[in-house]
């Protein structure tokens, strides 16, 4: 078999692992499993963060302009969301190295995870197919996922606007937990 077959075998098997997940995340679900590095390479998994709200967002690139200012407001509100019993993870395809450089460039000061291999985006059903100047292609699409204190999903927000997305997961986390 040719390396084109593949190809296209592997482009239908990434479209379908991510139409799936899509159906399945609801409000109420359990959160997929979560087992990423971070920037300093040591392992982050949902389980160990039982007890605590999570607040994981998905983010297409590193040094981009949107990604940049998510990461910094995030990191701007940490101690709110630490006060909150929250922990905030943003998630992207980048490398660990790649994190590194950008959290020293712009003073983040949240964990970033690097799924490089795509593995919990496609979970989380935020690697979708999109389209520029007519071309396809596979990218990650901006979203946030509040996940409760017991590992289920509290709130979901697709195709996230980055102007004030902070305040309003704070204000819904703060509602969630009756503060």
């Amino acid at each position: 078999m040719s390396g084109k077959y593949d190809d296209i075998s592997c482009k239908r098997m990434e479209e379908h692992v991510a139409e799936k997940a899509v159906a399945e995340l609801t409000q109420g679900s359990r959160a997929p499993s979560v087992s990423l590095p971070d920037q300093d390479g040591k392992k982050v998994t949902l389980k160990d963060l039982q007890g605590k709200w999570v607040v994981l967002y998905f983010y297409p690139k590193d040094n981009t302009p949107g990604c940049t200012m998510e990461a910094v407001y995030f990191s701007h509100y940490k101690k709110e969301f630490e006060e909150q019993n929250a922990v905030v993870l943003g998630v992207s395809p980048d490398s660990i190295e790649s994190h590194c450089k950008f959290i020293d460039k712009h003073a983040v000061t949240i964990t970033l995870l690097s799924d490089v291999d795509k593995t919990v985006l496609q979970k989380y059903g935020v690697w979708e197919k999109k389209k520029m100047y007519g071309k396809e292609y596979f990218g990650v699409r901006r979203s946030t996922f509040l996940i409760d204190d017991a590992g289920k999903i509290a709130w979901i927000w697709k195709k996230v606007k980055v102007e004030n997305h902070i305040q309003e997961v704070l204000e819904k986390l703060k509602e969630l937990r009756g503060q």
